[in-house]
């Protein structure tokens, strides 16, 4: 279980996004962490958080990013997250396009780390970091499991059980 700021470091952050994620639990809001463990995420038009407060509370799964072969190591990944909330604090937020996917896959593509079974070099994008942190992130705890997936099988239990039993 990953439980301190350190063991956060080099890590795509996810944490649920109520009421979206009750409905469709592979949606939530991301961020990545630097070298430090510092999280930084977009979280609204023209604004970055980066000193670890995520938008929608504390993460509830993690996915570290291997590092061994990236060119400049520690120092290049803070630099493109650097680069990333730079950028993105010009932006107007956008829920479909331009969003706290898109913060990270800009971080990412700078980094030029290449996506799991990607056939070209950085090409990360909003739907790849979904699915990818959706089946390979680790929960940061039982309540995180909860968080994400509690709502969603209550409501499902809701509709299913009326039905099944009239």
């Amino acid at each position: 279980m990953i439980n301190t700021q350190e063991d956060l470091a080099f890590c795509i952050l996810w944490s649920p996004l109520p009421p979206i994620t009750w409905l469709l639990p592979f949606i939530g809001h991301m961020g990545i962490a630097s070298s430090e463990g510092v999280a930084s995420d977009f979280q609204g038009s023209y604004y970055v958080g980066d000193r670890g407060r995520m938008a929608f509370g504390a993460p509830t799964r993690a996915l570290r990013m291997r590092i061994d072969d990236l060119p400049g190591g520690a120092a290049k990944w803070d630099e493109m997250v650097q680069e990333a909330n730079r950028m993105y604090s010009s932006r107007v937020h956008n829920l479909i396009a331009d969003n706290c996917h898109s913060h990270v896959a800009c971080a990412l593509n700078g980094m030029e780390l290449k996506p799991p079974f990607s056939r070209n070099g950085a090409d990360w994008d909003m739907v790849k970091l979904c699915f990818l942190v959706f089946f390979r992130a680790r929960f940061l705890s039982f309540g995180g499991f909860l968080a994400q997936f509690g709502p969603f099988l209550l409501l499902l239990s809701l509709i299913y059980l009326p039905i099944r039993f009239l």
